[in-house]
């Protein structure tokens, strides 16, 4: 989960974070997808913690030499 710090002058009810009321300056977490959505808003939201990359990590892939064709009898 990212965390936003909200900069608004008055308490604010966020019908996203199930209608939690959030007070100026406090800092919260929402949803790493809707980071972007509430950093946008300049005026009442500021980034604290982005939202972090949780890619897995391909494994690396072992080479193998290709198997021998096998013979086949007439």
């Amino acid at each position: 989960m990212a965390r936003v710090r909200y900069i608004g002058a008055e308490p604010v009810t966020v019908p996203e974070l199930g209608s939690r009321t959030v007070q100026p300056d406090e800092v919260v977490e929402v949803p790493d997808a809707r980071f972007d959505g509430y950093v946008c808003q300049t005026a009442v939201w500021e980034p604290v913690e982005e939202p972090r990359d949780e890619k897995p990590i391909p494994a690396a892939v072992k080479k193998m030499p290709a198997a021998k064709p096998q013979k086949l009898e007439d």
